[in-house]
């Protein structure tokens, strides 16, 4: 009898203990105000260059692993952290030394963006994996694109490690999200956040 008691007792406290651990962080805040978002170039996005009335140069080129692109009379330019307005920009000086008056657009036609914005998914979720960031996207958003939690997820014990705020780290209520409907779980994710998604332990 008194070994069941002590297994009680025992378990009371790691889910005491446990319980304290998800409520540790504060709750993600709601979404803000901001100003609009800017896309930024990152490696592996394809970019589609328009040079007016020179066909010629126009062209479909990725972004290189090295954040570099390279076009005919342009070799090696740097694109990755950059607007596709300023890429243009950039591409224009370039041209200048070549022909008059450049007029280029750029325009991304696949996206992968910067490592420094991508939207990371670890631990429990049924397809951990890498997405782009996009403006106003949101917890749901993400956990639609990695296709939900695993039956072994404590998915209220989940976090959000936000990385433009110093690694500072808030809890976010998945399974209510996911499991129950409840939109007010539902928070808009920033550039470079970490989701981490823990295991249960029952």
């Amino acid at each position: 009898m008194w070994s069941g008691v002590v297994r009680f007792l025992v378990l009371g406290a790691a889910v005491g203990v446990l319980a304290g651990c998800a409520s540790s962080f504060p709750s993600a805040p709601p979404a803000a105000a901001d100003a609009e978002y800017n896309y930024l170039i990152g490696p592996g996005d394809t970019l589609n260059i328009v040079v007016w009335r020179n066909p010629e140069l126009s062209m479909s080129v990725p972004v290189r692993p090295d954040g570099k692109i390279t076009t005919p009379l342009v070799e090696d330019l740097p694109a990755i952290g950059k607007d596709s307005t300023t890429l243009a920009r950039d591409i224009e000086k370039e041209l200048a030394k070549f022909i008059r008056e450049p007029v280029v657009t750029v325009i991304v036609t696949n996206f992968a963006g910067p490592y420094s914005e991508q939207i990371r998914v670890v631990g429990e979720a049924a397809e951990p994996r890498i997405l782009p960031y996009t403006q106003k996207m949101t917890l749901l958003d993400v956990m639609i694109a990695v296709g939900g939690l695993t039956e072994f997820a404590d998915g209220n014990a989940a976090s959000i490690l936000r990385t433009g705020e110093g690694n500072k780290q808030y809890s976010v209520r998945i399974k209510d999200l996911v499991k129950r409907g409840d939109v007010s779980a539902n928070v808009e994710m920033r550039p470079g956040d970490v989701l981490i998604i823990p295991q249960s332990w029952f």
